[in-house]
């Protein structure tokens, strides 16, 4: 063994240093170039030379190297004690003078959530004590009957402590079994209406914090409570929720428009835009089959024979014009 091999503190000790300590306690003595290797054993004061022999090590009693080490711990702490005033002294008038350092996200009212796990529990914590509004906006009814059943407990808690829900859906979601059985059991002030877009999953709890998807499959999440963005969230909703056509508790019928449904006026808008069939699929939360199904009555209806006349027609018929829409 080298000397580098051994290189560490003076208040350490290593295995092969501990070893030959043993062994001197027990012999009285090691020959002197045992040592050579583990100049820890010199360091630390646990072998000294024998003053009769100086070929032989005697070793230090261990109640007296120990008081030795640790002396020299303390020393190395007060040591840095002082070290730490001395720049504390320096710095501090100096503090006064640099920009203060960006928020951390939580102190921004901002939170990361990893699992689906934890954000439904940091939902439930939220929604416990409130007894306000809830807004919510639901593109897709998804989840399995637990979490659904653990949805429906939650927010019937809330109404029955005097609180109010409003959800926005996509039209699509008007006849689901979920969410239509949703709207049967829950008692209190509850709407809903749908729109033929909106926009990723939204919650906002009472207006104080929201929750939205961090990632495409949900299972991260951001835990909103900054002021600024509640506001600008609410204020979304409600433009939206206005715009929208009320499903609970009285369903309203959309008017059909010489003979376009809403559905395939929403359709008319996306294809003018450019869309193809998946875009539009998706944007309205539908599978491109029943998507491609609307588009050909639309064309029918219109009389087109092909989708760049179909384009054509829609821009002459008006029934993208909001004024013709409202009459």
């Amino acid at each position: 063994m080298t000397a580098r091999a051994h290189d560490h503190g003076p208040e350490e000790l290593c295995e092969a240093g501990l070893q030959l300590y043993t062994r001197a306690l027990r012999e009285g003595q090691v020959p002197a170039g045992d040592a050579d290797a583990l100049p820890c054993l010199l360091d630390t004061g646990l072998l000294q030379p024998d003053v009769a022999d100086a070929r032989r090590l005697r070793p230090v009693a261990p109640s007296v190297a120990l008081t030795r080490l640790l002396r020299v711990v303390d020393e190395d702490i007060a040591h840095r004690r002082r070290q730490g005033a001395r720049l504390t002294e320096a710095l501090e008038p100096l503090l006064a003078l640099a920009a203060p350092d960006p928020a951390p996200a939580d102190a921004a009212g901002i939170r990361m959530l990893s699992g689906l796990d934890r954000i439904n529990v940091a939902i439930s914590e939220a929604m416990e004590q409130v007894s306000g509004e809830i807004l919510a906006i639901q593109p897709h009814a998804r989840g399995n009957l637990a979490a659904q059943a653990t949805s429906l407990a939650r927010d019937q808690a809330l109404l029955d402590r005097g609180g109010r829900i409003r959800t926005l859906y996509q039209h699509t979601q008007r006849h689901v079994p979920l969410v239509v059985g949703r709207y049967e059991m829950l008692r209190g002030d509850v709407e809903a209406r749908t729109l033929d877009e909106v926009t990723e999953r939204l919650l906002i709890i009472d207006r104080r914090v929201a929750f939205i998807p961090a990632n495409k499959d949900r299972t991260l999440a951001l835990e909103i409570r900054h002021p600024a963005l509640l506001d600008h969230f609410a204020i979304i909703f409600d433009r939206l929720w206005h715009l929208a056509t009320p499903m609970h508790p009285e369903a309203a019928q959309r008017p059909t428009l010489n003979g376009v449904t809403p559905r395939q006026r929403a359709i008319a808008g996306l294809l003018i835009e450019g869309h193809t069939d998946a875009v539009i699929a998706d944007r309205l939360g539908m599978n491109v089959r029943t998507a491609r199904v609307h588009i050909a009555k639309l064309a029918a209806t219109l009389g087109s024979e092909s989708r760049a006349q179909l384009g054509y027609l829609i821009g002459q018929s008006g029934i993208l014009d909001p004024e013709e829409e409202h009459e």
